[in-house]
């Protein structure tokens, strides 16, 4: 099978590999038919994060079962299923407090050995263990553009807004959010924070093509640099500050200003990766009161509620896919996504 691989940093490459098999009873192998590249696959792109040459990456991936061991019985062989980002055994003690992100046998799809060694999906076929957990038919209708966010994206802005699936945080009706950082997980937090009732969602960022898209979706559009971010929020919620600010970025900057601009006793949803050390004010954490939540979203414990908000149209992320490209023009796709001329590129094999 072909298969993108990273080589170096702003390298990666269309590969032969050998195609898949299963390893385990639970095991399940899928024809891929789109797959997504994320924000969190540029941290790999640039090296931020570590992993081995010559290594299967992507983790978004919607297809058609073609094998599935004798313990798969939620998926069949050929279901269109879509799978999460990560796997999780079901059975330790993290997933049987439905904590499944943080399983003790997880891995995360093509994130190489320190997630797993599990190859990723950028490929034309990918291995799914543990995948009663990990697969789900797609919902009748539903386009693979739209059902390739279930597993990751949708989910994780999901995550954002409403808390871990184990300890959910509902919004509560009325509230106001500011979300930093308009990449398409941050456009998902926007779409939740509305269907969630909130009463403002203040979206900020450099990049006017996001900036209207959120403004699209409801939200009061705030340019990082061209306008004040920390006034505007101020003059929309009587001085206060936001009930619930969204790190989307994952960098020290934005965390500094998502605890601005929160309200006292406000709650601060770091949802950007970080793969390194950041400095925070803790004066401003402390004296405010303010409550973090933070890592990767338990998108296996969100994954039926937002397949329903999907279904339903409650949130559509299809706007969000600007292009869609071939697998074997995936180095150049990269080179797209690395220029910010696209918000989101979806791989055909």
């Amino acid at each position: 099978m072909r298969a993108v691989t990273f080589q170096a940093a702003g390298d990666v490459r269309l590969e032969e590999r050998p195609d898949p098999e299963l390893q385990a009873a639970d095991d399940a192998v899928v024809r891929v038919e789109a797959t997504g590249i994320c924000g969190s696959d540029l941290h790999i792109y640039h090296g931020r994060v570590a992993i081995e040459p010559g290594f299967v990456i992507g983790h978004e991936y919607v297809g058609t079962v073609v094998a599935a061991g004798d313990g798969v019985t939620e998926v069949s062989v050929g279901d269109r299923v879509l799978g999460t980002y990560c796997t999780a055994c079901g059975a330790c003690f993290f997933c049987r407090r439905g904590e499944y992100h943080k399983c003790d046998g997880g891995r995360v799809f093509g994130h190489g050995a320190a997630l797993g060694s599990l190859q990723g999906a950028q490929a034309e076929m990918v291995l799914v263990p543990n995948a009663n957990l990990t697969l789900r038919r797609v919902p009748e209708g539903m386009s693979n553009d739209v059902a390739l966010f279930a597993g990751d994206v949708a989910g994780t802005g999901y995550h954002a807004i409403c808390g871990d699936a184990a300890r959910p945080e509902p919004l509560e009706p009325g509230a106001s959010v500011a979300v930093l950082g308009l990449g398409p997980v941050g456009l998902c937090a926007v779409q939740v924070a509305k269907a969630s009732g909130a009463s403002a969602v203040i979206a900020v960022d450099t990049v006017e093509d996001r900036l209207r898209m959120a403004e699209s979706f409801g939200a009061t559009a705030v340019h990082l640099t061209e306008d004040d971010p920390r006034a505007r929020v101020k003059e929309l919620t009587e001085g206060r500050g936001v009930d619930l600010s969204v790190d989307a970025v994952g960098h020290p900057d934005a965390l500094d200003l998502a605890c601005r601009v929160a309200r006292k006793a406000g709650t601060v949803s770091v949802i950007g990766v970080y793969a390194e050390r950041a400095e925070v004010h803790m004066g401003v954490v402390w004296i405010k009161a303010l409550r973090w939540r933070t890592g990767h979203a338990n998108v296996i414990g969100h994954l039926d509620r937002v397949l329903a908000m999907l279904s339903a149209g409650v949130i559509d992320p299809g706007p969000l896919v600007t292009h869609h490209m071939s697998l074997d023009e995936a180095p150049e796709a990269y080179a797209v996504y690395d220029r910010r001329e696209a918000l989101k590129i979806v791989l055909t094999p």
